[in-house]
């Protein structure tokens, strides 16, 4: 058992090496709250992290009636009872003393206390008076990545039949809508082809711009325990910053932002060139390879080299690493989502597992990563703009098949365009078309791009807008009508990580006041709407978790992320199952695509797939011409430059990221006291070369201006390359005095003050990593460090990094925290 006395300074605490083939052995990770000693703990509840995709299995320690601390479950899978910083720490945020504990409705211009049925019966009373107005195009849901299964499915239900409405989407567009685009274009289909467990066999592990030591830190501890274990992984990164997966990698390129698709057609150049490809699993598996081939025919390393400004030598280098391995991983996350090209860079990864046939066996596998912990659920259930169980909308069976388990006329679901996408709900909000906008559990004033903007359409006039969430964020103070939402830990439901890993959340302790589980608000709005079938009856026809999962079972049946095998009492029992699972794989499917790609056949596939460059959605005569037999498809891409270079005013390229320490807009990490001491502001990176070229030096309070905005924070020089700004993205202004953000022409804190308003033209993934910035000094520092740690990728380029102290704790930057309405630690001691 390893305690996390020291897990701010040690993040991903002590080795346990393990070889290959042979099983990661446990470690249990646990964190009590101080003074409370283990006898103390009256119950440990199961549950799994909701802070990272990682679906880490743990269970809560209470103790009257309250939350003391958390422990790793040994017995799963996912995390063999490990637990990173968020996930030991971050459960201390529900006992905030700023937790929201009544509905909040906007009156003079100010919002104040009501009841729950006045709350409700305004957010339906806008409903009804809207349907009738304006018609069902003038309401639109976004949800987020955080909520449970049970809670999407309903939300999906209600908006899709009960509403009729085109305009619901999730947060999860923002990180992981690439990673279902990528999927289907090459598959046919959402789901992972691979498994967390495949790290346990590979000889090469590609990371295409993943840092997975901070966004998934239990998984780089088991990839630690590898490199120090018999037979260790080479790990190829490709990454512009020197994070510890850099650190650690056989190869390491930091190509340009926005080159991403020039990179990996050199890799298959490179893999076609020398004939490292496997004829007989292309041949009888895949379409389009002598297209593919065609393409990257002239992609050579050294015309790569020149776009990307990387050595082609070491290109070169990378190309026989994932070509000659014998069993390869590749992981893909918001290096490459969040980028220029995202889908069509993405795809290429797929394209390189197909042509070397490193796909449905051990060791042999895929993850296109999720950045949040449910969003495979909004994705399976619907909630991100797809229709339920992962159906195509363009195909009429499969929406009358939906119509039959709803029970309504097929009519009644949105089906004769593409679902609406968040940034263009944004869009219709703008123009007027939307008027009525619910979000749930996520906080759009911080996390969408080019705040000013988002801050504008938030706060018009015409448009009435719900915020349903735990704390009055920089979004709810901007709202006519504010509920208070319950969390993990005070509710019970349904979790599955990013390798299809579905545990189950028991509720531990209540929530605090009169703030509700959101499947109990949703279930509360159906019933004030009167929502029916085509029969006359309920259409929402479930009360509670379990009978909402059962409904979604009906729903899931038969296709390919199938629960039927699965139930609240079998989840209770495994501690963490992988879907399909049903009656023909009761323990359910580790890895899916072992005997073929089961669901690209035409009939079958969720989508027709898209042009790479325009998003054009295909017909399916133009899919079943191209792919009759239900192949994965080889999607080649052409190179094309990012739509915002430098210039002379300028002359940055500016992208965004995360630490470890916290998760999206800091409204639960930050109010966790260890996390938000080891990482209390903003902070900007440069690298050394372009602060002496500038005159800059660490601690230096600096301005990232760009086109539509400007930011300020103390700067941290580190080994990023050269051209290039790194912003985090979790610092708002809910903990400044700021309220909802700055004033008009005033620079900010957020990272997104900065960024662009652009998306991918497959996913429709907004691009955070493709801005341009110019850096100027504000005022020199006192030669105190920037608020960055120094544990992680921010490390100073002076590589002083967790440098030992005297008394054993790693050095780290623990500036004063940023100011802080309420003690966190109250109710917890």
């Amino acid at each position: 058992m390893e305690e996390a006395t020291d897990r701010i300074a040690r993040p991903w605490g002590g080795r346990t090496p393990y070889g290959r083939h042979e099983t990661w052995p446990a470690r249990v990770d646990t964190f009590l709250a101080e003074g409370v000693a283990p006898d103390a703990v009256e119950r440990w509840v199961q549950s799994a992290s909701i802070l990272h995709s990682d679906g880490d299995a743990m269970d809560i320690a209470v103790a009257d009636g309250r939350m003391v601390g958390v422990r790793g479950r040994d017995v799963d899978r996912v995390n063999r009872g490990r637990l990173g910083p968020k996930d030991l720490f971050g459960w201390q945020a529900n006992a905030s003393r700023d937790r929201l504990t009544r509905p909040l409705v906007r009156r003079g211009g100010r919002l104040v206390e009501t009841d729950w049925d006045t709350a409700m019966d305004l957010v339906a009373a806008r409903s009804r008076e809207l349907l009738e107005e304006r018609g069902p195009g003038s309401i639109g849901f976004y949800t987020s990545g955080q909520l449970f299964l049970e809670e999407y499915y309903t939300l999906a239900v209600l908006a899709r039949a009960g509403i009729g409405t085109p305009h619901l989407d999730g947060n999860t567009r923002l990180c992981t809508s690439t990673a279902a685009e990528a999927l289907k274009e090459t598959f046919g289909c959402d789901g992972q082809p691979g498994s967390y467990d495949d790290f346990d066999h590979a000889d090469v592990i590609a990371l295409f711009g993943h840092n997975i030591a901070e966004t998934q830190p239990v998984q780089w501890m088991r990839l630690l325990d590898r490199l120090e274990g018999a037979d260790p992984p080479r790990l190829l990164c490709v990454d512009p910053r020197p994070t510890q997966v850099a650190r650690h990698a056989a190869v390491h390129l930091a190509p340009r932002g926005g080159t991403n698709v020039a990179l990996l057609n050199a890799l298959l150049h490179e893999t076609i060139r020398h004939d490292r490809v496997d004829r007989d699993f292309i041949a009888a598996h895949t379409v389009g390879f002598e297209e593919l081939a065609e393409r990257v025919a002239d992609c050579t390393p050294r015309w790569a080299a020149d776009i990307c400004d990387v050595p082609a030598a070491r290109i070169e280098e990378a190309a026989e690493l994932v070509g000659t391995a014998d069993a390869l991983v590749s992981t893909v996350l918001q290096g490459v989502y969040q980028s220029h090209q995202a889908t069509a860079a993405a795809v290429q990864v797929n394209n390189l597992h197909l042509i070397r046939g490193m796909l449905g066996r051990p060791g042999a596998g895929l993850l296109q990563m999720n950045g949040q912990p449910t969003a495979q659920n909004t994705r399976e259930c619907g909630a991100d703009g797809d229709l339920p169980g992962f159906r195509n909308w363009q195909n009429d069976s499969h929406v009358a098949d939906l119509a039959k388990v709803w029970n309504v006329e097929p009519e009644r679901i949105p089906h004769y365009a593409p679902p609406t996408h968040a940034m263009q709900m944004y869009r219709y909000a703008e123009q007027g078309s939307i008027r009525m906008l619910w979000i749930s559990g996520t906080n759009p004033a911080v996390s969408l791009p080019e705040l000013s903007r988002v801050r504008s359409i938030l706060t018009q006039d015409r448009l009435f807008t719900v915020v349903q969430d735990l704390f009055l964020t920089e979004t709810a103070q901007l709202a006519d009508v504010v509920l208070p939402a319950a969390t993990w830990g005070e509710k019970t439901g349904v979790l599955t990580n990013a390798d299809r890993t579905v545990h189950l959340s028991r509720k531990a302790v209540e929530p605090p006041g009169e703030a509700r589980p959101d499947l109990d608000i949703f279930l509360d709005y159906a019933r004030r709407m009167d929502f029916r079938d085509k029969d006359g009856g309920p259409l929402v026809t479930w009360h509670d978790p379990e009978s909402a999962f059962r409904a979604w079972q009906r729903c899931s049946a038969g296709r390919p992320c199938d629960y039927t095998g699965l139930s609240y009492a079998k989840l209770h029992d495994t501690s963490g199952i992988q879907w399909p699972c049903t009656a023909d794989a009761p323990e359910g499917t580790p890895r899916l695509y072992t005997d073929g790609i089961a669901w690209a056949h035409p009939d079958l596939c969720e989508s027709y797939g898209k042009d790479l460059e325009t998003g054009a959605s295909q017909e399916v005569v133009e899919y079943r011409s191209l792919n009759p037999d239900g192949k994965a498809m080889l999607k080649a891409a052409a190179y094309l430059p990012p739509h915002e270079e430098p210039d002379e005013e300028y002359p940055f390229q500016l992208t965004t990221g995360r630490t470890i320490y916290h998760f999206h807009t800091r409204t639960k990490t930050g109010r966790a006291p260890q996390l938000r001491d080891a990482a209390p502001d903003v902070w900007v990176e440069v690298s050394a070369v372009d602060a002496e070229r500038l005159g800059l030096a660490e601690g230096d309070l600096v301005e990232v201006a760009g086109r539509r905005g400007a930011l300020r924070g103390r700067l941290r020089v580190t080994g990023i390359r050269p051209g290039l700004l790194f912003v985090p993205f979790h610092y708002g202004y809910w903990d400044t005095g700021n309220g909802s953000g700055p004033g008009p022409g005033t620079p900010g804190r957020a990272a997104n003050e900065t960024t662009v308003t652009d998306w991918d033209p497959a996913s429709k993934q907004p691009l955070f990593k493709t801005a341009t910035a110019a850096l100027t000094l504000v005022e020199r520092g006192d030669g105190s460090p920037s608020p960055a740690p120094t544990t992680t990728a921010s490390a100073p380029a002076d590589g002083e990094a967790a440098r030992p102290t005297a008394g054993g704790e790693a050095a780290r930057t623990t500036q004063s925290p940023a100011r802080f309405p309420h003690d966190p630690e109250e109710g917890v001691r």
